[in-house]
Parts: C-alpha cells; structure tokens; sequence
C-alpha cells in the first residue's frame, strides 16, 4: 500500500481497535489461524456473498469533509417563514458545543443503568416539567419521536383507553381540518389497520356524539389563527370522549395552557426550544396528559425515588409499560425516543427561564403584528383576527407572490387551495420583516415609506384574544430560575454529565443495542448550517445537498442489504418494523390479499416486533425455540401450513437474537414463501452481517437498519435513532410517502426523511470507511465478541454458540447459576460492574437471569481485557459467597454500586475494606469513575409516582 492509499484508509484504522498484534493475540486466544478462518466457522457458508459490495472507496476524514462541504453548497439556506410545525432558532452557544457537540452527552445509552445516568435523568425531568408546565398537564413522558407521530400515539392511547374491551364500540376519532398536513397523513397510517374511522370537519359545526372516541385539535391551527376550543371540549366530553390538543410551547408562554382549556392530551414539537430545523429532525416531540392515563401513556416516564441510603435518585419509572414485557398486548412500540434532543431543548428552557421564553414569544408576536399592519396599508389584508407567529392570506395571487419571495431567497408556505401563509420566528429581524414588505411593496408596484422599526413596537398590544391570555405561572422551579449567566450554565451541564457514563468514559458493551464508535468526522457537518437551517418543506431545488446524500445514502443501504429500494422516512428502529410490516400489508391488498394477517413472530424476538405487528393490524402467532436458542423449524413449518391461508409474513432477527447465525435461515424463510408469506427481516443484528451476507441474499423481502446502531448515528441518551427500510422489487411500490413527495400512502413520520440531518453520520461511515471498511468493521465485531467469549467461558456458562462453537457479534453469560448456589442475581453483576467503572450488558434480555455482551469492532483489546478482567473478578467475588469467605447478605455485590459518598463517610460497618468496595482492581484506581447515586429503589419511585420536578426546597437539599 502506497502512501495516497494509505491515507485514503486510514479512517479504517481510526474507526477499528484492534492492531495487527491485537489481532494476532486475540485469534490465538480463540484458537483460529486467521480472521478468515474465524468468519468461516463462524457465517454459514451458504449466505456467504462472494462478491464485494458495490460500493465507494474509502476516502479520508480530511477528503471527505472537504467533499462534503461542496454538497453542502448545494443547499440554498433561504430565510424560512414556512412554519407548519418548523422554525427557525437560536441554539445558545453554550448548549450547542457543551451538549449538542458533545460525546459526553451525545454518546450515552437508555438510562436503564440509573446509578450512573443520574445527569441525563435529571435534565429529562427538566423537559417533563417544562412540558407540563406549559401544557397545563399534570404529567409528561421524556419525549416522542416527532410532532405527528406524538398525535398519532395520543389517538391510539385514547382509543383504547375508550375502547377496553375487544368489542369496538366508539370507532369515530374527529380530526379537525385546520391542523397540520403530515399529522393527518400519519394518523391515516396508523388509524386504519386498528379500526379508527377518521372523520374530517369545522370544529365549530361537528355533531360530537357517543360514537366519537375523541376529537383533535391544533392551537394555533395550521393558519395560525388562536381558537378558544373550550365550548367544544365541552361538548366532546359531554358524550364521553376525550380530546387531543396539538400545541406549541413558545405560543404558550402567552396562551392559556391546553389543560386549563379542558384538553385531556397535549402533544408536539419542542424543536423551536433551541433545535435546528435540520431538514426535518431529529427534533423531541412532546406528549402530556391527565394523570389518569399515566399507565396507557406511550414511551418513557422518568421519576423520582430513593437510592439504598435513602437520598434522592431518579430513574425510568413504570417500567413494565416497556414492549418487551408486553409484547403483543403493548399499544404503542415506541422504542427509541428523542432524549438528545429533548436535553437540549430542557436546556434552552433552564438557560432562558420563564421571563426569556416569554420575551422571545413576545417579540415573534409584536413582529408579526407589525408586518400584518404593513401589508394592510398596503392594501393586503390577512385572513386571522387573532394569531401568535403566522398570517393566512386568500385574496392574494400566491403563484406571483412565491416568484417575487424566491428574488429575495425568502419562503412562505402555500396550500394546495392557493392560500398562503408567513410564519416568523425567534431567527426573525426588524430588517426581514422590511424585507417581507419589500416582496409585496415589488408586486404592487408601489411603497407605503412605512418602515419597521424595533422601538416602534415593543409597547403595541397583543393581536390575541383576551379570554387566551395566559394568566397561571410556569417554569417557577428553581432550576428555571439560577442559570442565566454562561458560566453557570456551562457549570450546570458538565455538573450534570460529570454523573453519566458515557462512551468517553469507557466500553458500553451491549448486546442488540451496538453501541458503537461516533466518530468526531461524522458528527461535525451535523452543526454546519447548510444543513441545520433547511426547512423540510422547503423547495426540492433548494435542498440539492440533502437530495444528493439521501439518494447516495439510499443507494449504499440498499446493495448492503441486497435489495432494489430504500425509505429513509422511518426515524427509529421500532418504527422501522412498523414501516417495514405496513408495506407487506399494503403488497397483499394490493394483490387482494388482505386476509393475509398472521404474523409468526419467535419467542425470542424483541419485544416491539408483536407491538409492531399488532399496531399493523396483525394477528400474532408465536414460533418456539429449542434449546439451542434456534428457532424450532418443525413447530415454524407446522405454523406456516396451519395458517397457509392467512399468513402475511415472518418477523426474524439474524443473526438470532441469541447472537448465533442460524443454519437454517434460508430454509425458513422458504417455508414461509411456500405458504404465501413475505419474511420481515429485524436489523437490529445488522453489524454481524454487513459485508458478508445480507437480508436479499438470504431470503428476506424487508428489512430495517438501526442506524444509531450499525451506521453509527448516536444513542445520545435514548435517541435519536433512525429505522431505514430496505426492500425487494415487489415491496417497493409500497415504501412509505409523504406529501412533500406527492404521495402521502404510508407515511409514517411528519418529514419526508424523517430525521435527515443525522443520516450525514451514516454517509460518513460509509464513505470514509468504504467497501473494504464496513466489511472489516463486522469482521472485527465478531472477533472481538468471540475474544471476550474466549475469556470469559472458563469462568461463565456461555449460552447458544453456532455449531463451530463460535458466536456472532454478541454472546450471552449465564448468571442463573449463581442464584442458587449464593443468592446473587444478574442484576447485583449488573451493579458491581459500575464500581469497576462499566455500564453492564444488556441484562435478562433475551433470557431472564443473564446478560449479553456486544463489544462492537472499535474496542480495542485493552478494553477488552479490562471489561474481561472486571467480569473474573467479580465471578471470584462469587466464588468467596459461594465458599463463606464472604457474607451473603453484606458483600461487594449485594451493595454495588458504592458511592463516594459511601465509601469516604466516617463509619465502614461492611465485612470487606472501602478498597474491595471501589478499587478492587489496579486499571480502576487509574480512571475511577464514581456513581452519584447508590442503588436505586424502583418499587419506591413507582409506588410514590414523582415525575416532575419537587418543590424548590427538596432541590436544594438535594
């Protein structure tokens, strides 16, 4: 290799940990000769591609970078008055470089682990008590993937809140004509197959009856006019349904609150709290309700409790909601959520406080009020008596006006019934708003002279309705209330982080969940406003940067995959299952079909494939496994031939769930074609087969991509996340649309690519790695996994390895053993890991008593061996429980993690030394990473249910 192709790979080396003398050692400790010969024990030979993936060379972070600062310019950053759900912001500084930019924010998992999330956990209470605050709703949940998808879910958790028996008897959901277009494309979607009949209408003239399971609502409408809706509410819940409120929570800070309206539900976007537009996301929706609902409400709910020593934790609460508990009976998949995202904009609302959100609210408003009366002495008179941040014109020509805005790069939104409207934002100046008198001043041919100025509207009354104005306070709590100077912000969030284990701190080696490298390269054009400032319902001609990386991108997933087409729009894994199952429903009906709605689905899938299925409208059956964790062929055949007549598809995870790549694979996905079914293909394993194999090869039809797992793109604290779906020939005329693209069949997010900003993270990964890179990444995932597995098997029963006694990128360690023989359960290994400076495994998933390990290609072997050292360690912690050389009740592991707190206290009343307890190997004294909180009591949160913030004082002695 010469110098110039080095380069050109070196990201290969960068992006992969082991060099070639960890190779060499770590294929000694396994027993191969070669990675080669460890691939082929490890990939049936069967599904092996023989070819190379057709894709790019790699090129390097600096050619990349330059390159993609040419496609970048190829986005035209107009000034934006779009709106329609999307606005312009200021991202503080502050929280752009310390959060945003930040891998020890951006990096973190699912704070299942809630000893060391405590810094995330207590910035998404921030978000819930913010949201609920301004919503007006006692209770929020930690945020939803986007603003439809949030009003799509609040339908669904009424419905079957109305609806608790099986026999359907209130169908009708009234959706008023004056909210946003991709809300009522999504709730088309997801109403259908679950029986909804969506009824369209005025809400000042619908007949609310006791057919009508509930109603919704947008304030401010889509026309940005206010509405009082208070007198329907009324009349909704006089016939017994319930009423959704789609709102916007800087419109808020002036209007009364949904609650106070009577709304049972409030949902949307918090984009506007400080979050780039980004061509559609990814942005936190959020979602609030009565308390009543609490137990139906979709997604994640953080709340207070108290840790072993009785002091203040807080942690996910009602856990039990989530779908791998309840599998088919769940009425939502929400997996991924948006807590990334919703940090950020709980931090513009901490930075701001509420007298800063009320200022910038009230500056968009009196700017808009200012340029409504200079039209109008224009002669141009807009349609809404009371509005907040958007004017609504029909007498005016919107085919000239569009023309003559595009001259001074400015747009507005236009309606396919030739309105139009302009909708300002926190970005918008006294001179644009000049600018915006200029376009229709050009199109009359004449000027008023009449000018903007900033000081000539800052005491002008508000063009609001009276009985609207918000009168109760929000945002009180001292949190909202302290940070306002930069210093002590910046101090807030690094105080905050400094308690998070993040993939800065160390190996989080999670089985199914990939948690992967991010590379600096990647995540940097993500800031770059070329990409950041693009409204998603901006001009196709306006965003050629972003069609060029969608369709590369689109191009690269699909020959990965071996399919013919990809849909970007799905943006997490869950609702890439549900996209992925909507195109084999909508392909049967098309062939008339529709019968076809069984679903077989193995018990070992994860939880939110019989969510999906169900939320599709699929009836599930489920196919057993046998003791080698495979999926029982005979009792899969016997299945597909009893319901050969009704059968749609097969949900399959491969490799299997239990990290071993199944032999007979494309056997089963035979049987399921000869009985007239498609096979769905669960990504989540993607990062063992890129490369190698592939979905098309072995027989799938669909397939989705965890891109925030395989591609690289974030967990960022439990989201953002991005579900691709690939498909084959057949599938394709089905992907999911968007009105933007001219056909909204399917759709299933409120953008066209759903959170296209981030897919630049998964372009650069395969860019900078190349053909030869994403090969080598899944090849030294397995090998890693099977060097861990190496190690750990002298001292751990290791379950389910392929028939060559290897695994593929994840092994699961049993720990049941242990329960027996000296009372410790996985959950006390998960603990004592932490004291090690680890996050744990994936713990009793997908068997209850273990954990699975997934060290990804880009550890090196020194973590490795440090992870592996930490694990013998503890099994000979065991070991003196097991022998009585350690109490069984008060040792290291009943009572991990240990605090500082802790372990520096006056008195030490345990058996084993403060140096068991927090250093009990070398490395750990080297980089000692010390949880905030010890270990949580679950059972106590959920039973004193706390999801807000506590009053100031329990803050401050916190």
């Amino acid at each position: 290799m010469n110098l110039f192709e080095q380069q050109s790979s070196e990201f290969q080396r960068r992006h992969i940990g082991p060099n070639a003398d960890d190779t060499k050692a770590m294929l000694a400790t396994i027993g191969a000769s070669s990675l080669d010969e460890l691939i082929s024990k490890t990939v049936p030979d069967a599904i092996r591609i023989k070819e190379p993936l057709a894709l790019p060379q790699a090129i390097s972070e600096f050619e990349y970078l330059s390159e993609l600062k040419k496609t970048a310019s190829k986005n035209k950053v107009y000034k934006n008055y779009i709106g329609q759900g999307y606005y312009g912001t200021i991202t503080p500084s502050v929280i752009l470089r310390n959060v945003f930019e930040n891998p020890g924010w951006y990096t973190q998992y699912t704070p299942y682990q809630a000893e060391i999330s405590q810094g995330r956990l207590e910035s998404l209470l921030n978000f819930q008590t913010m949201v609920a605050d301004l919503t007006g709703l006692p209770i929020s949940n930690a945020s939803l993937l986007d603003e439809a998808t949030a009003a799509a879910e609040a339908m669904a958790m009424v419905f079957h809140h109305i609806n608790k028996t099986d026999k359907i008897t209130r169908p009708r959901f009234f959706v008023d004509n004056n909210i946003f277009a991709q809300t009522k494309d999504v709730l088309v979607t997801r109403a259908e197959p679950i029986g909804i009949e969506l009824v369209y209408g005025d809400y000042t003239d619908v007949a609310a009856d006791e057919t009508y399971f509930g109603a919704i609502l947008q304030y401010p409408n889509s026309n940005g006019s206010v509405e009082d809706y208070r007198s329907f509410i009324e009349k909704v819940h006089a016939a017994g349904g319930l009423v959704v409120v789609v709102t916007d929570l800087l419109a808020l800070t002036l209007l009364t609150s949904p609650g106070e309206l009577g709304a049972d539900v409030a949902v949307g976007s918090a984009q506007r709290f400080g979050v780039p537009m980004g061509y559609g996301g990814p942005h936190a929706a959020f979602f609030a309700t009565q308390d009543d609902f609490k137990r139906g409400m979709p997604g994640r709910l953080i709340g207070v409790s108290i840790d072993a020593q009785g002091n203040r934790a807080l942690r996910m609460a009602l856990q039990t909601r989530e779908q791998h508990i309840k599998r088919e009976k769940a009425t939502s998949n929400i997996c991924t959520a948006q807590a990334l995202l919703a940090n950020m904009a709980a931090m513009y609302a901490v930075y701001h406080g509420a007298a800063g959100l009320k200022d910038i609210a009230t500056r968009i408003h009196l700017l808009t009020k200012s340029v409504a009366e200079g039209l109008s002495r224009l002669g141009i008179e807009q349609n809404n008596k009371y509005y907040f941040d958007t004017l609504h014109f029909t007498s005016v020509n919107a085919v000239a006006v569009k023309a003559m805005a595009e001259k001074y790069h400015s747009n507005f939104h236009y309606s396919p019934d030739g309105s139009f409207s302009i909708t300002l934002d926190e970005t918008t100046s006294v001179e644009d708003t000049n600018t915006i008198l200029k376009i229709f001043e050009s199109l009359a041919e004449k000027s008023t002279g009449h000018r903007i100025e900033a000081a000539s509207f800052t005491e002008t009354a508000y063009q609001l309705p009276e009985a609207l104005l918000r009168t109760s306070e929000y945002l009180t709590h001292e949190v909202f209330n302290v940070h306002r100077s930069e210093s002590q912000m910046m101090r807030y969030m690094k105080q905050l982080e400094n308690k998070d284990l993040s993939l800065n701190t160390s190996m989080i080696s999670l089985g199914s969940c990939t948690m992967k490298l991010n590379a600096a390269t990647e995540m940097i054009p993500v800031s770059w406003p070329e990409f950041g400032g693009l409204h998603p319902f901006a001009p196709a001609e306006q965003a050629g940067g972003y069609q060029q990386i969608v369709e590369e991108l689109g191009e690269y997933l699909a020959t990965i995959t071996g399919f013919t087409a990809c849909s970007l729009q799905p943006n997490s894994g869950a609702q890439g299952e549900y996209a992925g199952l909507l195109t084999i429903r909508s392909y049967h009906a098309a062939r008339n079909e529709a019968h076809r709605n069984v679903v077989l689905i193995p018990i070992s899938a994860h939880g939110t494939n019989p969510a999906s299925a169900v939320m599709v409208g699929f009836k599930v059956v489920v196919v057993k496994c046998d003791e080698a964790g495979n999926i029982d062929v005979a009792d899969l055949k016997a299945k597909a031939e009893q319901y050969k007549d009704t059968l749609g598809a097969l949900m399959v995870t491969y490799p299997s769930t239990h990290g071993v790549f199944e032999e007979t694979i494309k056997d089963i996905c035979q049987i399921i074609h000869d009985n007239g079914g498609l096979v769905y293909m669960d990504g989540a394993n993607m990062n063992a087969q890129v490369g190698l194999t592939s979905p098309g090869m072995i027989g799938a039809d669909v397939c989705h991509l965890n891109l925030h797992k395989t591609f690289a793109i974030p967990h960022g604290g439990g989201g953002p996340g991005m579900g691709p779906i690939c498909v084959n020939d057949k599938l394709a005329p089905y992907l999911p649309g968007h009105a933007v693209l001219g056909d909204s069949k399917n759709a299933v997010s409120a953008a066209q690519y759903g959170s296209a900003s981030i897919l630049l993270i998964s372009y650069a990964y395969i860019k900078m790695l190349g053909a030869d890179g994403v090969k080598m990444a899944t090849e030294y995932a397995i090998l890693n996994a099977n060097y861990m597995k190496a190690r750990l098997e002298k001292h751990y029963k290791v379950l389910y390895t392929g028939k060559n006694d290897t695994c593929a990128h994840e092994f699961i360690v049993d720990l049941r053993p242990f329960k027996q023989s000296a009372g410790i359960e996985a959950e006390d290994v998960a603990k004592r890991l932490i004291d090690y400076g680890f996050h744990a495994p994936t713990l009793s998933f997908p068997v209850p008593g273990t954990i699975m390990i997934e060290p990804t290609e880009s550890e090196d072997k020194a973590e490795l061996d440090r992870f592996c050292d930490a694990m013998i360690s503890i099994c000979e912690e065991i070991k003196a429980v097991e022998s009585g050389k350690s109490d069984k009740t008060d040792n290291p592991l009943k009572n991990a993690p240990h605090t500082q707190q802790v372990v520096c206290a006056d008195e030490w009343a345990h058996p084993y030394t403060r140096k068991e307890a927090a250093f009990p190997l070398h490395y750990v004294t080297l980089n000692k990473f010390w949880p905030s909180v010890a270990r949580v009591n679950n059972t106590y949160g959920d039973r004193n249910l706390i999801c807000t913030c506590e009053p100031t004082s329990s803050y401050a002695e916190a």
